[in-house]
């Protein structure tokens, strides 16, 4: 099959785990790509980052990091790892030295669904189960936002006050797709991330932050023209 010597590794973000990929990882490996998705425990940005680089580790030949929403600032530190050849951000985060994720957000007016974060009393931020939809994936089907919803994975909220180490996007090949209906990141801050670091192809789609969800062809598509790239 081809491009076997590339294993793509799909980082998911925030209130998710490595199914939100489900779609996506369906379509690469039906056909022979070498896919794997980490589960992450979303406690702090350093224990991610290593998670993911425990994964690159056990991986023979080249790396390509797809990182979706806050997973965008996890391949980005877990970018600098030798193995990884390209990065591609779906929807996400793509954090300078020095910079955080609520640094980021301080940029423009609240997205809609920021008003939908709850926290708990262990400082773990939810959004609230019956919002879930129209904050995270409102191009979504019913039914499979539930499962999003009910299912979530709470992220620490010390993360978005975490400072980036230095970016891998700086040095490696990345490609970006911005969400043009996103509630949860505006979509002009997703613009300026991926202008900023100089993507080597820029895509938008008509989506929710779901996109990996609700678009898997085209971010298939997006992934497959990056693993040509850098094989």
């Amino acid at each position: 099959m081809e491009n076997k010597n590339v294993t793509i590794i799909l980082v998911h973000g925030a209130w998710g785990d490595g199914s939100h990929w489900r779609h996506v990882i369906e379509n690469l490996h039906s056909e022979g790509y070498k896919v794997r998705s980490v589960q992450n425990p979303l406690t702090s940005m350093d224990d991610d980052i290593q998670k993911t680089k425990d994964l690159i580790d056990l991986q023979e030949g080249k790396v390509l990091l797809v990182g979706h929403s806050y997973g965008g600032a996890v391949i980005s530190g877990a970018g600098n790892h030798d193995k990884v050849v390209g990065l591609v951000y779906i929807a996400a985060f793509a954090p300078d030295k020095g910079e955080s994720l609520g640094g980021i957000f301080g940029r423009r007016e609240q997205p809609a669904g920021g008003a939908n974060i709850v926290p708990d009393e262990k400082g773990f931020l939810w959004i609230k189960y019956d919002k879930f939809h129209e904050s995270f994936a409102q191009d979504l089907n019913p039914e499979d936002s539930v499962v999003m919803s009910l299912s979530q994975k709470p992220i620490h909220g010390s993360i978005f006050a975490a400072e980036a180490g230095e970016p891998a996007w700086k040095t490696k090949p990345s490609w970006y797709q911005v969400s043009d209906n996103d509630r949860m990141i505006p979509p002009a801050t997703e613009k300026e991330m991926a202008e900023r670091m100089n993507a080597k192809k820029i895509i938008h789609l008509d989506a929710s932050h779901a996109s990996l969800a609700t678009h898997p062809k085209e971010i298939t598509e997006l992934i497959k023209e990056a693993v040509e790239a850098v094989s």
